[in-house]
C-alpha cells in the first residue's frame, strides 16, 4: 500500500485522461508542421551539398591548374545522363576535356551518393549532366563555350518550397529560395 504524506492527494483517473487527451491533440496538430520542417531541411541540405561540391570543383581546378568536372552519377564511379542530380555525383580531374570520368587517366576527387528519395534536382540544358571548371575558375562546356544555368531542387510538395542553384559563366554559384515546385 502506498503511503502518501499527510495532506497530499494523487490524481484521479479523470484528470489523467483529460491530460493525455490534451497532449494527444497537441501532438496531432504539431506533427504535420514538423514534417514540413523536415522536408524543407532535406531540400536545403541537398542544395548545400551541391553548392559545396561546385565550390570544391572550382577551387580544385584553380589549384591544380587544369579542368575539373562534376557529373551526375548513380554508382559513384561513372557519369550518367539518366535521372537527375539527386542520385549523386562525382568530381574528377578532366584532362581530356570530355566531361566523362576515365579511371585510367583521371583522378577521382570526391563522390556523393544519396539513397532513393522523392527529391528531384533537375538542371537546365547546359547543366543537365555535368559542370566543368577550367584553371581560371570559369565554368566551361566541353565545346569551349562558357557554361551557365540553374538546377532546380524540389520534393513531392507543391508551392514555393524549392531552391534554385544558379551557375553563372564566371563559375560563381548562387541560390534562390522559395521557388515554385510543381
Amino acid at each position: 500500500m502506498l503511503n502518501l504524506p499527510e495532506g497530499s492527494t494523487g490524481y484521479t483517473l479523470l484528470e489523467l485522461m483529460v491530460t493525455v487527451t490534451i497532449a494527444a491533440i497537441l501532438m496531432g496538430v504539431a506533427a504535420p508542421s514538423f514534417t514540413s520542417i523536415i522536408d524543407s531541411n532535406r531540400i536545403t541540405t541537398y542544395a548545400n551539398d551541391l553548392v559545396t561540391a561546385l565550390n570544391y570543383a572550382r577551387s580544385e581546378a584553380i589549384k591544380r591548374n587544369l579542368r575539373v568536372s562534376l557529373c551526375k552519377s548513380t554508382n559513384g564511379v561513372s557519369c550518367t545522363t539518366i535521372n537527375n542530380w539527386s542520385q549523386g555525383w562525382i568530381i574528377f580531374t578532366d584532362q581530356n576535356n570530355n566531361s566523362t570520368y576515365d579511371n585510367s587517366t583521371e583522378t577521382l576527387l570526391r563522390v556523393q551518393t544519396y539513397k532513393a528519395n522523392t527529391t528531384t534536382m533537375v538542371g537546365e540544358t547546359s547543366v543537365a549532366n555535368y559542370i566543368s571548371y577550367i584553371a581560371t575558375g570559369q565554368s566551361q562546356l566541353s565545346t569551349g563555350a562558357f557554361q551557365a544555368g540553374t538546377i532546380k531542387i524540389c520534393d513531392e510538395r507543391t508551392g514555393n518550397v524549392g531552391i534554385n542553384i544558379a551557375l553563372n559563366s564566371t563559375g560563381r554559384v548562387s541560390t534562390q529560395n522559395k521557388i515554385t515546385c510543381p
